[in-house]
């Protein structure tokens, strides 16, 4: 990438220090997590489970949690990458007000950002859909192996969130044990698709967007109403959006700026950049 875009999104951040960030799944990427979707927007693969399939058997959840055990081994290793490290430096440094991700692998919380609001949930936490007790995730994925002994996932590819995609692997005898506490189902704890946000947290996410100066969207397509709403509003109020990911996005025709280059590199470049002085300020 040259200087230039670089320099636009300097000069943007300078012009408006109080930034909404909205993160999503290309933030990870690096992280060897996978994304949901290509640079058109599509789906890279058959869309994940929703809400009510998960729900509705007992056949859809064991074939969820199969998919999640072999997906865990890495998910649950894991670490954040340049671009979250990067956006963790500039709240440091004071530039981001608030950081809103649709992520929910809690790399933002593990490169040591702080007050991110996870507006999709956490996939390392699982909860309890009788008794809503919250348990950790690698406590489950224990528990998974010691009722499954000797079960063995024939894998395809990883995917995004901590599943896995798997051949012709039988999980119809793969079990699933219950709420150690009231022996209720267990969710992961997380909106899946077709599940509504908890409205808290939209109304949070609401209140530091209107603290906020302007919006930077990174490593999101905005193709979920969920994340695009943020951009909406914003662009309805006359706050300034800028974009950097790698393909297009929903709200392409609302952004002040877009910039198609790896979040990491240029994350850390703008960092950087924003620790000294402006141009004019240092040379006057």
């Amino acid at each position: 990438m040259s200087d230039a875009p670089l320099a636009a999104l300097e000069a943007f951040v300078r012009r408006h220090p109080r930034l909404f960030v909205l993160t999503g799944a290309g933030v990870s990427t690096a992280s060897g997590i996978p994304d949901y979707r290509d640079e058109g927007g599509q789906w890279k693969r058959p869309p994940p489970m929703t809400l009510q399939a998960f729900l509705a058997t007992e056949a859809a959840r064991r074939r969820y949690w199969a998919r999640s055990f072999a997906g865990w081994t890495v998910m649950g290793r894991a670490q954040p990458n340049t671009a979250h490290h990067a956006l963790a430096q500039l709240q440091r440094q004071g530039w981001v007000a608030a950081l809103v991700t649709q992520n929910v692998d809690g790399m933002h919380e593990a490169a040591d950002s702080q007050g991110v609001i996870d507006l999709h949930g956490r996939i390392d936490t699982v909860v309890c859909l009788a008794c809503g007790e919250r348990t950790p995730r690698a406590a489950l994925q224990e528990r998974l192996a010691a009722a499954n002994p000797g079960w063995v996932a024939r894998v395809v590819a990883i995917a995004p969130d901590g599943d896995a995609e798997l051949t012709d692997t039988d999980t119809a005898g793969f079990a699933v044990p219950p709420c150690a506490r009231c022996g209720g189902l267990l969710k992961p704890d997380v909106v899946f698709f077709g599940e509504q946000v908890p409205r808290e947290r939209v109304h949070q996410a609401f209140e530091a967007l209107a603290a906020a100066d302007a919006v930077l969207v990174v490593g999101s397509s905005l193709m979920v109403w969920s994340g695009y709403r943020f951009v909406h509003a914003a662009a309805q109020a006359g706050q300034p959006v800028a974009a950097l990911n790698q393909g297009r996005t929903r709200a392409d025709d609302l952004l002040a700026l877009k910039l198609a280059a790896p979040a990491g590199a240029v994350l850390a470049s703008l960092a950087a950049a924003l620790a000294k002085p402006p141009v004019s300020a240092a040379s006057s």
